[in-house]
């Protein structure tokens, strides 16, 4: 089992802004990152912040599922493994750059 430390969560809590701008992240993730906001900010919460110490781990049980959930896409992220999606850029264009290619004649005749 993997042990996560408090660096770990403050890369995944950092490389929220980067999922939030990558346009091929679904939009139920980012969806879910919002509403954890949301809730981090309303006034209103399960449990009231009059209770100082209990009063804040309705949002901290919020936000370990949030940042358990999307730890593997998170993880790409401040891990480097994230490549530039050019799906977009390179649409029904049919380009082949840095290739070297010979063309054989087999010697058969059609």
């Amino acid at each position: 089992m993997q042990f996560i430390t408090f660096r770990t969560i403050f890369k995944r809590i950092g490389a929220i802004s980067h999922l939030l701008r990558d346009k091929t992240v679904p939009l139920r993730k980012k969806a879910l990152v919002v509403f954890g906001i949301v809730y981090l900010f309303l006034p209103v919460d399960l449990i009231p912040p009059i209770l100082f110490p209990f009063g804040f781990i309705d949002d901290l049980v919020l936000w370990i599922f949030i940042l358990w959930h999307l730890k593997d896409e998170l993880d790409t992220y401040w891990m480097g493994e994230k490549r530039e999606d050019l799906s977009k850029k390179f649409r029904g264009k049919t380009m082949v750059e840095g290739v070297d290619y010979e063309v054989e004649d087999d010697g058969k005749d059609k």
